[in-house]
Formats: structure tokens, C-alpha cells, sequence
């Protein structure tokens, strides 16, 4: 019969114990999938092992696609389906337009970009409306550190006893 993983949460009041009991449990050979945090924390990334997001590939896409949208836009409007003569501009090449609407591309760009981002990061942090927040610890938006591990059922006692010794002041299963 395989054994069922258990995740245990430490709870900390202070970002520095929290890295260094990262550390502690990691060279105990214990598992810290991730933590919860009120303020971004330097090196907590490198300390839990994530990866370096691709999320600015991302932003980068959603851009492209917005500057796509700004010049064929402009081009249909102005040239293909409704040209008219306006101060001289010539209608009958985006190229010759071009200076007069880059402060339109850019800004379409921003907001492809912007709003690209937004739907993203409520998609991959499952900020959903109806979604119901997991709250691990009342005060972990406030002034304390969740940190969460995963192990087998049967070392629950052995990850409880490794938190405590490395400065958690409540433990949750």
C-alpha cells in the first residue's frame, strides 16, 4: 500500500527565521513546497528552489499581439475601408501615416499588455470570482509567514518536531 502524503504548515513571525528554517528543513532532507507571505521576501525564490517565471514572455506576447491589433486596425480604418484626406496625409500607405499614430500604437500596446498580465495572474492564482481563498493562518496577510511542507503520513510527528525546532510559533496540518 502506498503512503499518503501529509502537508504540514509552519507558521513564523519573522522573514529571516523563516529562511533560515528553509534551509534547516531542506538539509534534513524535509520538503518545503512553498510559503505565504504579506511582503515580497529577497531570496525566498532561490531558498524554496523555484524556477525563474516566464511570465515576461508573457507580457511580451500580449504586446505584440497589441501592437498587431493597433497597425491593422489603423491600417483598415484609414486606408482599406473609410480613406479620407486629412491634412495632406497621404491614404494610401500605413508606412507614410506611420508618425501620427505611434502614440495610438503605443498606448494599445500597454493596455494588450497590461490587461493580458491581469487576466494571467488571476488565472494562474486561481483569483476566480466565486473561488473561495485558502486561508491557512488569519494573520498571514498581516505580520506572519506560512511555510508549507510536504512528507509522508507516517513522519507527520518528525515534520512537526523539524518546525518547531526551527522557530515556528503555531503548527497546522
Amino acid at each position: 500500500m502506498a503512503a499518503t502524503k501529509k502537508t504540514v504548515y509552519g507558521i513564523y513571525n519573522d522573514e529571516e527565521i523563516l529562511l533560515k528554517a528553509i534551509g534547516n528543513l531542506k538539509g534534513k532532507g524535509i520538503k518545503c513546497v512553498d510559503a505565504i507571505s504579506p511582503f515580497p521576501i529577497h531570496g525566498l525564490d532561490q531558498a524554496l528552489g523555484l524556477e525563474r517565471t516566464r511570465i515576461s514572455i508573457a507580457c511580451f506576447l500580449y504586446g505584440a499581439t497589441g501592437t498587431c491589433l493597433a497597425l491593422l486596425m489603423m491600417w483598415y480604418m484609414n486606408i482599406w475601408d473609410w480613406p479620407m484626406d486629412i491634412g495632406g496625409k497621404p491614404s494610401f500607405a500605413l508606412f507614410k501615416n506611420m508618425p501620427a499614430f505611434i502614440p495610438v500604437t503605443f498606448e494599445f500596446t500597454v493596455l494588450c499588455a497590461a490587461h493580458g498580465m491581469v487576466i494571467t495572474f488571476y488565472l494562474r492564482s486561481k483569483l476566480l470570482p466565486g473561488v473561495e481563498p485558502h486561508v491557512i493562518h488569519h494573520r498571514q496577510a498581516d505580520d506572519h509567514f506560512v511555510l508549507t511542507i510536504e512528507g509522508k503520513e507516517e513522519n507527520a510527528a518528525a515534520m512537526k518536531s523539524a518546525l518547531k525546532e526551527t522557530g515556528a510559533v503555531e503548527i497546522k496540518e
